[in-house]
């Protein structure tokens, strides 16, 4: 096994004509763009349609909602975070060991969360992040405990390690009990080394 791939799954929508994705990708930049230069909370379905030049029925059409559009950015912005567990440098990205990979990958995961929290709570109903996603990273994990000889029902100890990784959680530990972020880290980094402790040690 070579590790997870970016791949149709199932109930994905069937892939765009090449000017639909143009058009998508060129709404999802000027998105993007607001949000950096604005935040999320100023970002319109309106404001997106001036900064891409078209109409604001294009951006309703094409996303439905505002929530639906905070969902596709979601999706947009984790497509270089997957290229990067993917393909990028180690220990992220192949080449280091199974170990030193998978807890690249919670930190990442962790710093991901909390840096598109705004957005993921702007998504609501329709974000939290997509089906896509969440199976790229539970298979990406998988994968990680298999090459690490892991015994068990791999699909669910993988889930044991993303749940933390979530904004919910997060924010439960974060803000609602006022953990610092190294606790959590750490306590993320201790759960992963019992997964990994052999049954009877």
């Amino acid at each position: 096994m070579s590790g997870p791939h970016l791949l149709p799954l199932l109930g994905d929508p069937p892939p765009e004509r090449r000017d639909a994705a143009r058009n998508r990708e060129a709404l999802l930049t000027a998105a993007q763009e607001l949000v950096d230069a604005c935040g999320v909370d100023h970002v319109t379905m309106e404001a997106v349609a001036a900064r891409a030049g078209v109409g604001k029925g294009t951006v309703f059409r094409r996303f439905e909602s505002r929530e639906g559009l905070m969902a596709a950015l979601l999706d947009f912005s984790e497509s270089a975070w997957q290229a990067a567990v993917i393909s990028g440098p180690p220990p992220l990205g192949p080449g280091a060991d199974p170990l030193e990979r998978l807890l690249a990958f919670g930190r990442s995961r962790l710093e991901s969360t909390l840096r598109h929290q705004e957005l993921i709570r702007a998504a609501g109903r329709a974000g939290s992040r997509s089906y896509a996603v969440w199976s790229f990273t539970a298979m990406h994990v998988r994968y990680l405990l298999d090459e690490l000889g892991v015994q068990g029902d791999l699909p669910l100890l993988a889930t044991a390690l993303l749940a933390p990784l979530e904004l919910p959680i997060l924010e439960q530990q974060l803000s609602v009990e006022g953990f610092p972020l190294e606790r959590v880290v750490h306590g993320w980094v201790d759960l992963v080394e019992r997964v990994l402790r052999p049954p009877g040690d």
